[in-house]
């Protein structure tokens, strides 16, 4: 399981360092792709297999479910770590999610997500003002 959150710079190579405690569970090879919120996921490929499984179930007649399907296959790839524990990560992927510096790595779970530190901030400030909104909607899931 992937946890907390972590601040690091992406150099000029886009190369960002997976944090270390992500490296064992993430795995030497693993897959990036556009996330949702203008992020980045990064999947293990266990857990990309699994994701993949349940996307191929989606209906082809529905529009939705083409686009989403579009949307996450197209930008995948396929990342490894090099020996300083750093993933490069391609220039149209860091495009969609303004990595130019700063960046923050999280845990969520099943997956890591890379987000430039401003949209991380200002999701945060967000999502702090409507956190006991958003937990109260999550009782319908049974959390």
């Amino acid at each position: 399981m992937f946890m907390g959150e972590y601040q690091h710079n992406i150099d000029t190579k886009g190369r960002v360092i997976v944090p270390a405690k992500f490296r064992e569970d993430l795995g030497q090879s693993f897959v990036i792709t556009r996330g949702l919120d203008k992020c980045l996921f990064a999947y293990p490929l266990d857990e990309w297999k699994n994701l993949e499984e349940k996307l191929k179930k989606l209906p082809l007649t529905k529009k939705d479910a083409r686009a989403f399907t579009r949307f996450f296959f197209s930008g995948a790839v396929d990342c490894e770590i090099d020996k300083q524990g750093r993933a490069n990560v391609p220039s149209p992927l860091r495009s969609y999610a303004d990595l130019e510096k700063e960046c923050v790595v999280i845990g969520v779970s099943n997956r890591i997500e890379i987000w430039a530190k401003d949209k991380w901030e200002e999701y945060v400030k967000e999502s702090e003002e409507s956190f006991t909104e958003i937990a109260e909607n999550m009782m319908d899931f049974d959390i």
